[in-house]
């Protein structure tokens, strides 16, 4: 069901925060920020600093990864009071590996205007500058903590063939690029650290050259790597092996029948029915 973003009802807004020069913050999300009656806040003595940069003055509330199911009724429950309500990460957009979502689902569901101001956000920065194919791309945000789940989850992703956007805490990302060398092979690559900081800087070229470097990996970062380019011969493999591939790079079951369906110009049943049957 279709909903104005802009019928006079009580709003959530989603305020987007600079990266790191403060500079980047639009007039809209300091006019926002201003207005509404209440804030919510990723870490508010981050948020805090940056108000005290701008000389705003909000009452703010917490929430986290950890607290979001206990605070969505909370926010809840200044839009029935009437007041407008924004929430803010600690840089970039809200979402964006960023808490929100149960919230803005939430808030939804009970008929209340979510708005999603445009503004900073580090892997489109990232992409953009990367030198590597721009569209189409995805984002993959965090990979996991547990080694073996991140190779599982690298592992899932080697045949896809759009560029991926990652994020990285710097205590582990040369263990990442490993990994990604391990597991992809050794693709071009860009990484972007200290977006919008004074010592911003980006690394363009192989995954292999950039291990071999004596760079030290210091800083917030982001990942950009093209995707599988190789031409895979599907003729050669089972109908099975066929359908658990597009499986792998995201497609459903049903999508994947039909693409193997198509690719194999034979019945789409006919497929279904030797995976569903083969795979028991």
């Amino acid at each position: 069901m279709w909903q104005s973003s802009y019928d006079g009802k009580p709003t959530l807004y989603l305020v987007p925060t600079p990266i790191g020069n403060l500079e980047d913050i639009t007039f809209r999300s300091l006019e926002v920020l201003r207005a509404v009656d209440v804030v919510f806040s990723e870490d508010t003595r981050v948020t805090i600093n940056l108000f005290n940069h701008f000389d705003i003055k909000k009452k703010l509330f917490s929430l986290h990864e950890h607290n979001e199911n206990k605070v969505k009724d909370k926010v809840l429950s200044f839009l029935k009071e009437g007041k407008n309500v924004a929430i803010v990460s600690d840089r970039g957009t809200p979402l964006i590996s960023d808490p929100g979502f149960v919230v803005v689902k939430y808030v939804a569901e009970f008929g209340y205007n979510v708005v999603s101001l445009p503004g900073a956000c580090a892997l489109v920065s990232a992409l953009v500058v990367s030198g590597i194919e721009s569209m189409p791309f995805m984002f993959f945000g965090f990979l996991d903590n547990n080694i073996n789940k991140r190779r599982s989850q690298l592992d899932n992703l080697a045949s896809f063939e759009y560029t991926m956007i990652f994020y990285e805490a710097p205590h582990r990302i040369k263990e990442t690029l490993m990994l990604m060398l391990d597991v992809f092979g050794d693709r071009q690559i860009s990484l972007s650290r200290e977006i919008s900081k004074k010592f911003e800087s980006v690394y363009r070229g192989s995954l292999k050259e950039l291990l071999e470097s004596t760079e030290e990996f210091k800083g917030e970062f982001v990942i950009v790597v093209s995707g599988n380019k190789e031409t895979v011969d599907m003729s050669n493999i089972s109908i099975i092996d066929n359908v658990s591939l597009y499986i792998k790079e995201g497609f459903s079951v049903m999508e994947a029948i039909k693409k193997v369906a198509k690719e194999r110009k034979i019945p789409k049943n006919e497929v279904y029915k030797e995976y569903h049957g083969g795979s028991k």
